[in-house]
């Protein structure tokens, strides 16, 4: 073999996987099967947190929250349609603001295929934002999206569930964010999912919220990428997806394909 195939045929050091291990498929089986292990571990550890989730006490919903809707003004019980409960999406886009999060947009591109599965299973998905609603309407049709998503612009509804904050709050440094308070978190607008049950009688409580990386439910690529061998990639934790991601119409096009199934 002349030179110039050894220094095609030798992984590139710049390739992180380049050096991984590779076994006999009988070796390889050995330690899957010791993985597989530890994700039904995994598994029956998120069922029994599922379980504790359901377990929690509830709040009594007190305040007549109204948000402006496609169908004019509705009460926080309205949003629950012929459902018993309600998913509520807390996305970041505040007033004035020329797009929403890049975050909140990824958890929300994965959400209209669960749509019609959750309608049908008592469960109905709403997004919130206290952007005004025009502005709501104008980035929804730019991405492209179907699922529901009001203001609540001129309620409570935000800063009650801590998604949003005061600039008293702000500049008291006294912020209240996932379930502790916080110096400044450097914005107004923070990412949330919060869960609503309504009785026969029509009494609305809330069940759960989740902040932070709790939000990661919603985000579906995420769980692709994590079966993948480079995962999610991300060269620094801390700043997490917003390293890479993009509004899915702002990516650039993909690279001209050059295999045998290229287009001519």
């Amino acid at each position: 073999m002349n030179a110039i195939a050894i220094a095609l045929a030798r992984p590139s050091t710049s390739d992180p996987l380049a050096r991984h291990r590779v076994v006999s498929r009988t070796e390889f089986t050995k330690a899957r099967l010791a993985l597989l292990k530890k994700e039904k571990e995994l598994m029956h550890l998120q069922d029994e947190v599922a379980r504790a989730r359901r377990a929690l006490p509830w709040v009594k919903i007190a305040k007549d929250y109204v948000f402006d809707t496609p169908d004019g003004p509705r009460k926080l019980t309205d949003l629950f349609g012929a459902n018993s409960q309600l998913i509520v999406q807390h996305f970041m886009l505040a007033p004035g603001w020329d797009a929403g999060c890049i975050g909140c947009s990824f958890m929300a591109d994965g959400t209209d295929g669960a749509l019609a599965h959750l309608t049908h299973h008592d469960v109905t998905f709403v997004a919130v934002s206290r952007a005004p609603l025009a502005e709501i309407n104008a980035f929804k049709q730019r991405m492209g999206w179907r699922f529901p998503w009001v203001s609540s612009n001129g309620s409570d509804f935000n800063f009650d569930f801590d998604v949003s904050f005061t600039p008293e709050a702000r500049a008291a440094r006294k912020v209240y964010y996932n379930y502790r308070e916080r110096d400044d978190m450097g914005t107004d607008e923070m990412p949330g999912i919060s869960v609503f049950y309504k009785n026969p009688a029509g009494e609305i409580f809330h069940t759960y919220s989740t902040y932070e990386r709790g939000v990661e439910a919603m985000m579906t690529a995420y769980r692709f990428l994590d079966l993948t061998p480079k995962g999610r990639n991300e060269p620094e934790p801390r700043a997490g997806l917003t390293q890479w991601v993009r509004l899915h119409d702002e990516y650039e096009a993909p690279a001209e394909t050059h295999g045998c199934c290229a287009h001519k």
